[in-house]
């Protein structure tokens, strides 16, 4: 499989500079797509890649929001909004982007996905020249904000075909789309931000992390997203690599299934908790490329709290177990003859995952705990979908917003798009409630707190550890490349090669 996925690469890739001495980049990520709807797909490919863009942008070195293509904004009930748009911006196609395109690729994105009803509780858009008057169905402090999904990317929906040719603002122009394999780009003479410096791009994807290093080895890639962790001493040995480890706002958690029934119960929460070895993760698979995570947020956020050093091993767990009435019997972990069995999803898209997954197999099996591993492709689909599981190794945007509420409406609101748990608490949907309607940002901080306590204390999902993003590139070729910490910038109109 290995040799066949280098093979792949090697078919599809091409040269930095082309044949006619064009300027000619190739990026490689770790995540495939067979779509590129920007409005429903996860991978955010089309955002990624240059082809669209959003009212707002993050700007992530001081948590704020920006524009990109609104250039202003005003709403100060927090319900009633303005937005003002940047002129002279075309489409790919030459049509211009004025309000009603941008109420039309709106109202598309609300129609086809509950997640983004959810996350932007629009109740009317009106467009007038380059004007959009956009009503909430209540206050929404933090609505620009999550204008920043690149779910809700801005496309000429005039253009139909929006799997494989969605149709944006960005500096490149998509040429073609070979599904699970790779996209071609050439630059958008026109784009409104003054046009690329390169030619063309070609972002192809490989989930073989041992397979992205080996291109870019070869030459046969210039950037790679995610390399292989052990092969990082090796890249840097080369000469001509440069490899950069960045503090990115991701968690990578152990999410629990509450609607299971072991699960229920608090005390085995608690002892999965305690399974979790994080220093040692961090240590022998991320090689300290990540430190340990107690909750969702980076301790350095102003909304993250600060946790009571908590005890963790195997018997820490097995005490856990005894208070919810299990014992070690002959070696098994059981309660009422019936032994506790987890079954545990993983992905190999991100290559850590599965070796975090193996080691808690390893230690939950010390304790009596049988651990199946279970591969799954798409995790959002699969959890989704499918309530046959116990627990999965996920891996999560926290912050992408500068703000703690996308992550806490997505995950532990009951109508979160992320809520694979099933996570159902009152108390803690009235903080986060509250949060949505409070526009203070010190009172946000403070309610953000609040409802990461109540996650930590009721231990609603294990948070493993905060995984530094890594990428490497040909540094004698690439030019201006910039690991962004929110995941979502990667090809630009400043990117070059020599």
């Amino acid at each position: 499989m290995l040799l066949m996925s280098i093979f792949l690469i090697t078919a599809c890739s091409s040269p930095s500079e082309s044949s006619n001495g064009e300027k000619h980049l190739h990026f490689l990520y770790n995540f495939s797509t067979n779509s590129l709807d920007p409005h429903v797909d996860s991978s955010y490919v089309p955002l990624r890649a240059g082809i669209t863009e959003t009212l707002v942008r993050l700007d992530e070195d001081n948590l704020t929001v920006a524009p990109w293509l609104a250039e202003s904004w005003e709403g100060e009930d927090g319900q009633h909004w303005t937005i003002k748009l940047k002129e002279n911006i075309k489409f790919h196609n030459g049509n211009t982007m004025d309000a009603a395109a941008v109420k039309a690729s709106l109202e598309r994105a609300l129609n086809e996905s509950v997640a983004i009803q959810n996350a932007l509780k629009i109740d009317r858009i009106e467009a007038n020249g380059y004007t959009l008057e956009i009503t909430t169905k209540e206050p929404f402090p933090e609505f620009i904000s999550e204008l920043v999904n690149p779910n809700v990317s801005i496309i000429d929906v005039t253009e139909t075909d929006f799997i494989n040719k969605p149709i944006g603002t960005g500096p490149f122009v998509l040429t073609s789309f070979a599904p699970g394999s790779k996209l071609e780009l050439e630059r958008f003479d026109d784009y409104w931000d003054g046009p690329s410096k390169l030619d063309s791009v070609t972002f192809s994807f490989n989930e073989d992390a041992n397979a992205r290093t080996l291109a870019l080895k070869s030459g046969q890639v210039d950037v790679v997203y995610r390399p292989e962790t052990e092969s990082l001493e090796s890249l840097q040995a080369q000469g001509g690599i440069k490899v950069e480890s960045t503090a990115t706002f991701r968690v990578h958690q152990m999410t629990m299934n509450m609607e299971r029934e072991s699960l229920q119960d608090i005390h085995v929460r608690r002892a999965v908790d305690a399974l979790i070895n994080r220093q040692k993760l961090v240590d022998s698979i991320l090689l300290g490329h990540a430190e340990p995570a107690v909750g969702p947020f980076l301790p350095s956020l102003p909304f993250a709290p600060t946790y009571e050093a908590s005890e963790s091993g195997a018997e820490i767990a097995a005490r856990h177990l005894n208070n919810a009435g299990y014992s070690l019997v002959d070696g098994v972990m059981q309660k009422d003859g019936k032994p506790l069995q987890f079954t545990l999803l993983t992905y190999s898209a991100r290559a850590d995952l599965p070796l975090i997954a193996q080691v808690f197999q390893s230690d939950a099996k010390q304790i009596g705990i049988e651990v199946e591993i279970r591969q799954i492709d798409v995790p959002e689909d699969y959890m989704a979908s499918n309530r046959d599981w116990d627990l999965a190794t996920y891996s999560n945007l926290t912050a992408p917003r500068g703000d703690a509420g996308y992550y806490l409406n997505a995950t532990y609101h009951p109508t979160g798009a992320l809520n694979f748990s099933g996570t159902e608490e009152p108390e803690l949907t009235a903080i986060i409630d509250e949060l949505n309607r409070t526009v203070n940002q010190e009172e946000r901080a403070a309610l953000a707190e609040q409802a990461a306590d109540y996650v930590h204390e009721n231990v609603i999902n294990s948070f493993v550890l905060h995984p530094s993003t890594i990428v490497a590139y040909n540094e004698d070729k690439v030019k201006n490349w910039v690991t962004t910490r929110s995941e979502y910038y990667m090809i630009t109109n400043q990117l070059d090669v020599n």
